[in-house]
């Protein structure tokens, strides 16, 4: 067992308020809000004890356990009470699980994203639960005079075997929650787990299949208003003037009016991504109303000035320049190409890459691109808010409502504790939903109007207010010897308007002479967060180009790659590597045995791939296919070194969301632009993967292990494109190096 400290500081267990019921509230680190539960909403018992502030037990033994992230899909709500429940030692069939409001006062992370919730909450969790199954024990002890030490649990029920005394959680909780939090509790040891590790149902899972309003656009209101925006066409565009006269007009509406959402001297923070902060509003009772009103509006549009915005964000403060120009996917193309050329910034070096590729007998050079993209989640853009004089309430899909409540402080001129949110569950984010201009927007139109307002974005407004997944550019070289030894390795990776490199992931610290450089271009284009960023490109173009590596040297594509992670796990080239080489060959290993990579396969054609991100390993095969020169993946395995996985169920969906995301994007995804106009604004031009092309069979297998679970939500999705793009080239004979593989067309290229 381990022991750990439950007041690691002031913040974690700190007793906050005696409840009526004799029960009480503890603040305990991120994950310590709760609001208490209305006696209303519970069908077992209205005697509730708070052992801490989110856990909560009946007289009758049922166990409430506030879930405080957001849930986007990924199954936190489950999986996360899941750790709670198995250190309280509690039967999982007396679990209710209730969606915890945003409470900055004693939450320091609700924020669902880059995989970490798992990863991040994991300690927290158990301990919590350890601490209230200890406070439970001290006070069976204390109201049947024994030694705590002799009382053991199982299943919500406390024994004392010497005595033959036993007795329910919900007998002992009003004891329990009168009694002070212990300073040191015991946690299991990793095979007595009872619930982690075992696959748990969504416990949303009806309510989502049987329609239940879960999702922030399901919201309704008495008295609610709705409202659509009407945004520039394109980027580099402002509003100039508006003739609303024929939208006023029409049924249903009550008001047409501009407003701006940032003012001119805010600071942004990193989720203050939005390109448009001047809007067009049409306000009415009805969304088809209000639709048909806005299709009705006269705007002119003119071209913005430069501009210089201040960022606040994850490396510190910085001025970011926004240029004039209606930008062109060919204009961007050429310039990428360009900048390719040019020395970039040296972000890592090791040995004498220069003088290695001066004596290099052969050099391979090839250059990978990928285009802006958009997340089309499947639920638009959406946010109901309240405003008054003294207070915001707002219900939306958010991931990050912490970042997103100073802007709206800021910009309604309230304290941040009179802004309250309430989260939805979210119907899709990837990213999308970590930035909050839609609450903003929603906030000061209920301010404007001094009334509840429902904001909803149509699918064209969703698809082309911005924040993509940025357009991408990577040249990798090698220099090779007369007998095809690698001698250096140099990989340039730039993008509009970000870089997507990570300079000391793999194959750095692998090679002896390695440089790494990376550039940027400006632009007006709004870009963000987008499904493991950064890594969904940069693992494609890597991996694409260690295949075609290996096979200039002659060597077997996982064999190569092992070699190379033999040589940084036995004698590593600098410091700063950053991943794990055992675990990284670890997960290459079994996919190779778990999809009998040898063994040859006759009319089916392979490709590898395998990527560290996210603090999660993984490898991935895809076997497929050409059928009326189209590509059919047949199968997928999948190698996955996460960790501990706390419901093998869930983590399974995961990865084969991921994957059939990935395969989609790879084949499809694209969002050209033509004088700063996205091309594509519905789902009848922007190509998603169908059913009919999804894998025909998915194998995801996870490396058993006790090491501390990481995440899943991303790390299977970047290595797919490049697996995908290795079996075109065996199924081909072609190299594809650009994004994405079919596009439009839908066939394979001539």
């Amino acid at each position: 067992m381990t022991t750990v400290k439950t007041t690691i500081n002031r913040r974690h267990f700190i007793k906050v308020s005696a409840l009526g019921g004799g029960g009480m509230m503890l603040s305990f680190s991120w994950l310590a809000g709760l609001l208490p539960l209305p006696a209303e909403a519970s069908p077992l018992s209205k005697d509730w004890f708070e052992l801490n502030s989110y856990i909560k037990i009946a007289a009758n033994g049922a166990v409430t356990l506030m879930s405080p992230n957001p849930e986007f899909g990924s199954n936190v709500k489950t999986s996360m009470p899941m750790i709670l429940a198995d250190e309280l030692d509690i039967d999982w069939k007396t679990v209710i699980v209730e969606q915890a409001d945003f409470f900055p006062e004693r939450f320091e992370r609700q924020f669902t994203g880059g995989s970490q919730a798992i990863r991040q909450g994991w300690k927290i969790l158990r301990t919590a639960g350890a601490t209230a199954r200890q406070m439970l024990v001290n006070a069976a002890a204390k109201t049947w005079n024994v030694p705590a030490g002799e009382i053991t649990t199982e299943a919500g029920m406390l024994y004392h075997k010497a005595s033959g005394k036993k007795a329910g959680y919900g007998e002992i909780a009003s004891v329990a929650a009168g009694l002070p939090v212990p300073e040191k509790v015991q946690l299991k040891n990793v095979r007595d787990f009872k619930i982690i590790g075992t696959s748990r149902k969504n416990v949303e899972g009806l309510n989502i299949v049987t329609g239940k309003p879960l999702f922030g656009i399901d919201y309704t209101q008495e008295g609610m208003l709705i409202a659509m925006i009407a945004h520039p066409p394109a980027f580099g565009l402002k509003v100039k003037s508006v003739d609303d006269t024929a939208a006023k007009s029409m049924p249903g509406i009550r008001d047409v009016f501009t407003i701006k959402t940032l003012k001119d001297d805010y600071e942004r923070n990193g989720f203050d991504t939005a390109t448009f902060t001047e809007l067009v509003v049409v306000v009415g009772n009805t969304t088809w109303e209000v639709m048909n009103a806005k299709k009705a509006l006269k705007i002119e549009w003119e071209k913005i000035s430069d501009t210089n915005i201040v960022v606040n964000g994850w490396g510190g403060k910085k001025t970011v320049r926004i240029p004039v120009g209606l930008e062109s996917t060919t204009e961007h193309k050429a310039k990428m190409a360009e900048w390719s050329k040019k020395p970039g910034k040296v972000l890592r070096k090791d040995g004498d890459p220069e003088g290695a590729f001066n004596k290099a007998t052969k050099v391979i050079e090839r250059t990978y691109s990928a285009p802006f993209l958009a997340h089309n989640t499947m639920e638009p853009v959406n946010c109901f808010a309240h405003v008054t004089a003294d207070r915001a309430d707002l219900y939306g899909p958010i991931q990050a409502p912490e970042f997103i409540t100073r802007t709206l402080s800021a910009r309604l001129g309230l304290p941040k504790e009179k802004i309250h949110i309430r989260l939805a569950r979210m119907g899709g984010g990837f990213g999308l939903r970590a930035y909050g201009h839609h609450m903003v927007e929603a906030a000061v139109i209920s301010q404007k109007l001094n009334a509840p307002v429902k904001l909803v974005y149509t699918r064209e407004d969703d698809m082309t207010y911005g924040i993509y997944r940025p357009t991408y550019s990577a040249t990798y070289r090698a220099a090779l010897d007369e007998k095809n030894n690698l001698l250096a390795f140099h990989v340039k990776a730039g993008g509009i308007p970000e870089t997507a490199i990570h300079p000391n992931r793999f194959p750095a610290g692998a090679l002896d002479n390695y440089l790494a450089e990376g550039w940027e271009i400006e632009s007006n284009i709004t870009i963000g967060a987008f499904r493991a960023p950064g890594s969904n490109f940069i693992a494609s173009a890597e991996q694409s180009f260690l295949d075609e590596l290996a096979e200039q040297m002659g060597k077997d594509p996982i064999e190569f790659r092992l070699e190379l992670l033999d040589r940084a796990q036995k004698n590593p080239v600098g410091k700063d590597n950053d991943y794990d080489p055992e675990r990284y060959a670890g997960v290459l290993k079994l996919v190779k045995e778990k999809s009998k990579w040898n063994q040859s396969q006759a009319k089916v054609n392979r490709g590898v791939s395998a990527y560290f991100c996210h603090n999660t390993y993984v490898a991935e095969v895809i076997d497929l296919v050409i059928q009326n020169n189209k590509p059919v993946v047949q199968k997928v395995y999948a190698a996955v070194d996460c960790g501990i996985v706390v419901n093998p169920d869930a983590a399974i969906n995961m990865g084969e969301g991921g994957i059939v995301d990935g395969i989609g994007n790879a084949l499809y995804g694209e969002m050209p632009f033509k004088e700063g106009v996205p091309q594509k604004n519905n789902f009848n031009t922007y190509r998603m993967i169908r059913h009919s092309e999804a894998p025909k069979s998915i194998e995801i297998h996870f490396v058993e292990n006790d090491k501390d679970p990481t995440g899943l939500g991303e790390p299977l999705f970047p290595p797919i494109f490049a697996a995908l793009a290795n079996a075109l080239y065996k199924a081909t004979g072609k190299r594809l190096y650009e994004q994405p593989f079919l596009g439009s067309k839908q066939t394979l290229p001539g």
